[in-house]
């Protein structure tokens, strides 16, 4: 069995939760007041992912009979050299490949609802999703800047929530930290 010192544990844990946790709520401010910067820190940030897991791909495909796993590397690694290159086109295009996203999950679920509604299950929450899905992609392809609030609004959300739930973690640990060194 193993014991874990929980005042000493906490201690560590508590003070990083509230040093991140009030980054993070801080810079999701940040995102939302900053759109443009966000953009280009996004494009900056799914280039250096592309390149990362060419790399991997390319490593694993050293191990691998099939050439699939090399294709995907040089691919992915070409991609992701060209998004940190051009990282102003790239910031541009983001709000234009959100809009295609959401365009195929909305065909996706307008065609799922159908299948729902031959078989006499619930259909229509599917239906009027992807309804919206595709009406919210053509309004982002018609106005790009709809798109670009969009990313940054919920790209500044989950990093201000995050930073939340830091702040909350290090609360709990706190409480943790005096109840366990009251017993002990």
């Amino acid at each position: 069995m193993v014991k874990i010192n929980i005042s000493k544990t906490s201690g560590r844990l508590g003070s990083w939760h509230i040093v991140a946790g009030a980054i993070m709520t801080a810079l999701g401010v940040y995102v939302w007041f900053n759109p443009a910067i966000s953009l280009l820190a996004l494009a900056l940030y799914l280039g250096v992912a592309f390149i990362f897991v060419g790399c991997g791909y390319l490593l694993y495909s050293s191990e691998s009979p099939s050439t699939k796993y090399l294709l995907l590397a040089l691919l992915d690694i070409f991609v992701g050299t060209i998004f940190v290159i051009n990282l102003g086109v790239t910031a541009a295009s983001l709000p234009i490949i959100f809009a295609l996203w959401c365009l195929a999950v909305g065909i996706v679920q307008i065609a799922a609802s159908y299948q729902l509604h031959r078989l006499r299950l619930p259909w229509s929450w599917s239906l009027g999703s992807g309804v919206i899905g595709v009406l919210f992609s053509f309004l982002i392809l018609a106005y790009p800047v709809v798109g670009e609030i969009t990313i940054t609004a919920f790209m500044g959300a989950y990093i201000f929530i995050y930073g939340i739930i830091e702040i909350w973690e290090y609360l709990t640990y706190k409480d943790l930290k005096n109840t366990f060194g009251k017993i002990s």
